[in-house]
């Protein structure tokens, strides 16, 4: 009985008191009463806390089906097709990421109008390339991908890693040139049906050459933002002022000009090459003349909409004198990528063989000989190159280079190159050959077709607008 005594609980044992004086019953219910209360309290309060959390978790979640449902609200549909808020803001944010500028949202507000409207016309232009069976291969648009880069002195894959780096979806960049590229087959699709440029038309453009001898002649870049309502304008000559003000900012015009210019050279950045003055809106020749060259014009108002142009440089039709190089060259490849703190014996092999064949070499045939039994990992033959549009780098190598001559060896990463002049010329490069008319007057008539077309489409078109964004 001691024994379980002495294991029996008692009341002390859950409710001590002060001094070890023993409670009165009264005195114990009312301690009691007041602990199970506290105890009752703080289970309130646990209670509170938990909902006011999943509270503040039910409007976080709220909030993002909100955002989510924001993003896929319907701007507009064109016959029948979607185009959604978030279309707008991953074309907007596209363009904020390719210039590689801090575009503010003030400045975003008012490009989207404009963005609306472009990606209108691409779902005119889709629907119109699906109609006539016309797909572009992955490979074509990895092509243009690269192009852009490489105009804009970007490395290997730069602009894809930069959007995957921002969260923007590849597919974003690739929807749109894929619309660039297809619609250049329906034009050419369309061009087809009225004939080829003729021997007669190509006369009369060479005939009207000749009389604009010694007249000036550009190497221009444009981007064309057509006007939808010529009585209202507003919209667009906004539009074509914010794109100036980030294009003086430093956004490179061959990808602004590939991101909005609803010209036909939007996919190569814009660029017009050498263009007489015959060949230009009269607004347009009246603006080059006096701009610098370089400099970024204000809106130019033409036929159908605004242009805005920029000059490389000009010339004198009839008369541009230029050194002409043709050259061969000899890749010795290395094994492995070189580490230029440790080279490996075979690199440092492969040096020794290239320095000994740039001092032997006499001729041409010889480079073109050693670099086929080398693999011909790079082109023999570059083909004719103008040594005034080369790089400063490549142009200081074979400035100094007469006919024979080799360059030092010129290591890179996958191995080592040497050069040799074979001829150099000076040759009046502003005589356009018979072919390269034809090629510009076909231009010309395609441009026409596209504003032509693109009319048409948006006439036929059954566009509902659901908000102006």
């Amino acid at each position: 009985m001691a024994d379980l005594m002495r294991e029996r609980p008692s009341w002390m044992s859950f409710f001590p008191t002060s001094r070890g004086a023993v409670p009165s019953p009264a005195s114990r219910r009312g301690r009691m009463g007041r602990t199970l209360a506290a105890t009752l309290l703080a289970c309130v309060a646990l209670v509170g806390h938990e909902q006011a959390a999943s509270a503040r978790t039910a409007r976080a979640i709220a909030q993002q089906a909100q955002a989510a449902e924001d993003q896929d609200a319907i701007i507009a549909t064109v016959n029948g097709a979607v185009l959604t808020k978030r279309d707008v803001d991953t074309r907007g944010r596209l363009f904020a990421l390719s210039s590689g500028l801090d575009v503010s949202d003030d400045v975003m507000q008012r490009l989207r109008p404009q963005i609306v409207r472009q990606l209108i016309d691409e779902k005119l232009r889709m629907q119109e390339m699906l109609d006539r069976h016309i797909n572009v291969p992955i490979q074509q648009i990895g092509d243009a991908i690269a192009g852009i880069e490489q105009r804009n002195g970007m490395p290997q894959n730069a602009l894809r890693n930069k959007l995957a780096e921002d969260g923007v979806s590849l597919t974003t960049l690739i929807d749109q040139i894929r619309v660039q590229i297809g619609w250049s087959q329906v034009l050419r699709q369309e061009t087809a049906e009225h004939g080829r440029i003729t021997a007669s038309e190509i006369e009369q453009r060479m005939a009207a050459l000749k009389r604009e001898d010694g007249k000036p002649e550009y190497m221009i870049s444009e981007i064309f933002v057509p006007v939808e309502d010529p009585r209202h304008t507003e919209n667009e000559l906004k539009f074509t002022e914010t794109i100036i003000q980030e294009l003086r900012a430093g956004a490179p015009f061959p990808i602004v000009a590939a991101q909005f210019s609803q010209g036909q050279s939007a996919l190569d950045g814009g660029m017009m090459g050498w263009t007489q003055e015959d060949g230009l809106d009269p607004q347009v020749v009246d603006v080059a003349r006096k701009m610098p060259d370089g400099a970024i014009s204000n809106p130019i108002r033409v036929a159908g909409g605004y242009v805005i142009a920029t000059i490389a440089e000009r010339r004198t039709v009839g008369h541009q004198m230029a050194t002409i190089l043709t050259i061969r060259q000899v890749f010795f490849p290395f094994d492995a990528p070189l580490d230029p703190e440790n080279p490996t014996d075979q690199q440092k092999a492969t040096l020794d063989t290239a320095t000994a064949f740039a001092n032997e070499a006499k001729n041409c045939d010889q480079m073109e000989a050693e670099n086929k039994n080398l693999g011909e990992k790079h082109p023999s033959d570059p083909g004719e190159l103008m040594l005034n549009h080369l790089n400063p780098q490549m142009r200081e190598i074979l400035e100094p280079l007469g006919p024979g001559k080799t360059s030092k060896p010129l290591v890179s990463s996958e191995g080592i190159l040497v050069l040799m002049v074979c001829t150099r010329d000076e040759r009046n490069i502003a005589i356009q050959t018979p072919s390269q008319i034809a090629d510009h007057l076909m231009n010309e008539r395609v441009e026409q077709t596209s504003r032509q077309l693109n009319r048409d489409l948006q006439r036929r078109a059954i566009i509902d607008m659901r908000s102006k964004t």
